[in-house]
């Protein structure tokens, strides 16, 4: 008899994964409805380090450079972000949120935070750190058929 424990696992992940995008673009929609998810995940990665090379905001967000480009110019249009050349090389571009950006960001971070307070208060820290850990296991398994 085959298992298909981890085919069911994978789908939760994947159906956990598009309410967390949908309960975000529901907040998003309230207040800042032309700011996408994907936007949402470079603004806040600025706000908590600003000035970061356009290769270390690709790292950080799993993003390739062909989309975070396109996602910064966007932003750049919205006055949200802006590009200076870095001090030590000048070709490479480090990005900053404008003033416009960090009300953003602090407009949008208590919505958020209540998402993951309610998702603390309900499931518990033990519950949430045995989920951490597992998911974190599943990724390096599959990180070996990649």
């Amino acid at each position: 008899m085959d298992s298909f424990f981890s085919r069911d696992c994978m789908l939760q992940i994947i159906r956990t994964r598009m309410a967390f995008r949908q309960a975000i673009t529901g907040i998003l929609k309230d207040g800042y409805p032309d700011i996408t998810f994907e936007m949402l995940q470079v603004l806040t990665c600025l706000w908590r380090e600003q000035g970061i090379s356009q290769q270390v905001l690709a790292d950080r967000t799993v993003k390739d450079k062909a989309s975070l480009t396109y996602l910064i110019a966007n932003l750049e249009k919205k006055a949200m972000v802006c590009r200076r050349e870095g001090d030590a090389d000048r070709r490479n571009k480090l990005v900053f949120l404008t003033e416009k950006g960090e009300e953003f960001c602090r407009w949008v971070y208590p919505r958020m935070f209540g998402v993951y307070e309610e998702l603390d208060r309900i499931l518990g820290s033990e519950k949430l750190e045995l989920l951490n850990e597992s998911l974190s296991e599943y990724q390096k398994i599959l990180e070996r058929h990649a």
